[in-house]
């Protein structure tokens, strides 16, 4: 599906014609052909370019052909609780529209919310600007993500301090595998936004890259935050790995420690076992006739038991 959407009265606002006019700004969400079609027809804009971000394994990068500007960047989404993914996210540049593609629904695009609610500073006339708003929201979305798996890691660990089962070592590779996919796609993210940096110098592209005001330092915020990202995502994809392999030897050895103790019983277990199976046979024995017989049994048994397990508490066994 695509949704026209256009600022009015410093605010975003949904065009009822679904027209692409002047100054607006296309959203388009998993679009079928038909719809491709009908805004390349509209725009000029060419089919390839508005395919681009339908490929889940596509990586970021900038095109520009027949007067469009093509910017291809990954933005992260949520699996579940503990998967990450990346998915791409074309914006692409006229010199009269700005039109989004993608997959799936992302936050990191402002149409969500329309209307007297609407963030004000998105302004789709200033395409320039908008582009540069929509690749720092992602940075930041990166960032939160980021923090978000550093907390969920926190509390694994406490919990694996103590778990002999693999669940939680198997979130931990959910995350690294998530923290690999954000790796992989900041990288190329900042590429995209020191290739971007450059390209605003160029004259000839003036007519898709107007220039305003505070448009430079949105761009440098843009790739401050993506680069401190980069580096947090690094480090804590170090930490994990480190943590697996820690905590893979740590639940190893509880279930040594639970053995260990099982072991110490049963060995206890099978001293008094012992001894009431030599006199429970069908044949005399010592003390048959006494009447304290059974009790010196017992404690015969009861002493070895004891003198058992002093040894094994010793040797900490237990």
């Amino acid at each position: 599906m695509f949704t026209v959407y256009k600022r009015f009265d410093h605010q975003l606002q949904i065009v009822a014609s679904n027209e692409p006019i002047p100054g607006s700004w296309i959203r388009m969400v998993n679009p079928t052909p038909q719809e491709i079609d009908a805004v390349s027809a509209a725009t000029g804009v060419p089919e390839d370019f508005l395919r681009a971000a339908l490929d889940a394994e596509e990586r970021s990068r900038i095109e520009i052909e027949d007067n469009c500007l093509l910017v291809l960047t990954n933005f992260p989404i949520l699996r579940g609780p503990d998967l990450y993914d990346t998915l791409p996210l074309g914006i692409i540049l006229t010199t009269n529209q700005v039109i989004t593609v993608s997959l799936e629904e992302t936050e990191i695009l402002p149409g969500n919310v329309v209307g007297p609610g609407a963030p004000a500073y998105y302004n789709t006339g200033k395409r320039t600007r908008f582009l540069f708003q929509i690749l720092y929201k992602t940075a930041k979305v990166y960032l939160r993500f980021i923090h978000q798996i550093n907390r969920q890691t926190d509390v694994i660990e406490r919990h694996l301090r103590d778990s002999m089962n693999n669940a939680e070592v198997f979130q931990l590779f959910d995350m690294e595998k998530g923290l690999t996919y954000f790796t992989v796609a900041l990288r190329s993210n900042g590429q995209v936004l020191e290739r971007l940096l450059r390209l605003r110098k160029n004259s000839a592209l003036q007519h898709l890259l107007p220039q305003y005001e505070e448009d430079e330092d949105i761009l440098e915020d843009s790739i401050i935050e993506n680069r401190q990202a980069l580096e947090m995502v690094q480090m804590y994809s170090d930490i994990l790995s480190g943590m697996m392999d820690a905590f893979t030897s740590v639940i190893s050895n509880n279930l040594n420690q639970v053995m260990k103790l099982l072991a110490s019983i049963t060995i206890l277990i099978s001293i008094p076992t012992l001894i009431s199976s030599f006199w429970g046979m069908n044949v005399g024995v010592p003390l048959l006739q006494q009447p304290l017989g059974f009790w010196f049994v017992l404690v015969l048994s009861a002493s070895l038991t004891s003198i058992a397990g002093f040894i094994l508490w010793k040797k900490r066994m237990f």
